[in-house]
């Protein structure tokens, strides 16, 4: 098989590409690898298709892009976990496989994955790539988003990116649940995600290209009073989340998603909560945190 990218919208040839060629459940090659790196590049989204995978081989396709963060960010830890510490559980499942009733406090705390966010920029050094598996889909709704930040940079006035060009915003999951009313945390967990500063504009680091950095985990703005630099990142994902810049992603079985968290913002759309959901993520950790990578 010879590997092949496409752009999956032929009208936004630059914005999430679509992958053939390959079977994830075998060795991927270091050519094969740097191919697909290079189409992250161009496409900051890549999707591939009938990949009917375990976790072990998507851990082992992921590790060709760097090194695996651990879910620390998953609210279920411990014991109570069902999958391996290299895998989020991006599902509304219980240990025995059965939807999550409707106030469990796992499924109230995921519900933030249906705002706007970056995965992993809540901690010190966040996320480079999200590879996210699609096991079981719940037959309606459940779709993923995709905003293109280089785009969204790329639009704005001369005037606001003179503005936002060196600010630099506290992110942390404290503040993006409380946003959607959650605050049931322990002591250890609001000390384990206290706010970590991140850039508001990056530069990718092997195209040069800039792009908005922004995410519901983000809520202050160093230097500003609160209520600005909520009025003001509020504004920015206004702007970035425009449906000329978003893609939608139409889940299918064995679909497994590849995305690239520095330039792009993603979010989880509505599905009936007695339906099974269920998605296995990897995540690739970035080189350092934000602060210490070139402005």
């Amino acid at each position: 098989m010879t590997l092949i990218i496409r752009p999956a919208n032929p009208a936004r040839p630059e914005f999430v590409g679509e992958v053939s060629g390959i079977d994830l459940r075998r060795p991927v090659g270091a050519a094969e690898a740097a191919a697909i790196e290079a189409g992250m590049d161009r496409y900051g989204v890549l999707v591939f298709h009938d990949q009917m995978i375990d976790d072990t081989q998507q851990i082992a396709f992921s590790r060709h892009f760097g090194d695996l963060e651990l879910a620390t960010g998953d609210i279920i830890q411990g014991a109570a976990r069902r999958l391996a510490m290299e895998v989020n559980d991006i599902s509304n499942l219980d240990r025995e496989l059965k939807p999550l009733a409707r106030d469990d406090r796992k499924r109230l705390f995921s519900l933030g994955n249906m705002l706007w966010h970056s995965d992993s920029s809540f901690k010190p050094t966040p996320a480079k790539y999200s590879l996210l598996s699609a096991r079981v889909i719940p037959g309606q709704g459940g779709n993923t988003e995709f905003a293109d930040m280089r785009a969204a940079w790329d639009a704005l006035d001369a005037e606001t990116q003179a503005l936002v060009r060196d600010l630099v915003c506290d992110h942390s999951q404290i503040f993006s649940r409380g946003v959607l009313g959650f605050t049931d945390f322990t002591p250890e967990e609001l000390e384990k995600w206290a706010p970590v500063p991140q850039r508001l504009v990056r530069r990718h680091p092997r195209t040069g290209r800039l792009s908005l950095f922004l995410s519901a985990h983000a809520g202050a703005i160093h230097g500003w009073p609160v209520p600005e630099a909520r009025a003001l990142l509020r504004d920015l994902t206004e702007h970035a989340t425009q449906r000329e810049f978003v893609h939608a992603h139409v889940w299918r079985e064995g679909d497994l998603v590849m995305w690239d968290n520095r330039v792009t913002m993603h979010r989880a759309r509505r599905y009936p909560a007695d339906k099974v959901r269920d998605l296995h993520r990897t995540t690739v950790a970035d080189v350092a945190p934000s602060l210490e990578q070139a402005a």
